[in-house]
This record gives C-alpha cells, sequence and structure tokens, in this order.
C-alpha cells in the first residue's frame, strides 16, 4: 500500500490520467474524489452515537481540489 496518495478531482480527468500514468512504476496510489454533495443528508434523526476511535483523520483538502484540481495525502503508518 503507498505511502502518499494523489487524490483527484472529478472535474480534472486529465490530470488524474496523467498522474496515474506517471506515477505507476512508483506504486503511488491515484484516486478521484468520491466524495458528493454536503454529506449525509436524511430526514431521519441520527442514530445514537456510541463511542469510537475515530479510523480516519480528517484533512480537509477541498481547497486543493478547487485550485490546482488535486491533492497529495499521506496515509498515517499503521
Amino acid at each position: 500500500m503507498a505511502d502518499l496518495v494523489f487524490i483527484v478531482s472529478r472535474t480534472e480527468l486529465k490530470h488524474y490520467l496523467y498522474l496515474k500514468h506517471f506515477w505507476a512504476d512508483e506504486g503511488k496510489d491515484v484516486i478521484l474524489d468520491r466524495r458528493t454533495g454536503e454529506g449525509r443528508q436524511s430526514l431521519r434523526p441520527p442514530p445514537v452515537e456510541r463511542p469510537h476511535v475515530e479510523r480516519r483523520r480528517q484533512q480537509d483538502i477541498t481547497q486543493e481540489l478547487h485550485s490546482p484540481g488535486w491533492a497529495l495525502v499521506r496515509r498515517p503508518a499503521r
């Protein structure tokens, strides 16, 4: 599993294809941004939350995806 991940805006398909090709031999992951809308929107109230350990580190990459069209993030060590 790669330690660096390029996340590319869905509107920048050319960047995605270029980065995917350029980093193919280096073992870096290049993925399209899968986020849609403003997150979950439901008419039902949220379920009672259970205490849990946060598995994902929250990092706001929205600005990078809008400006250059991609963001570079580091996967946390396991």
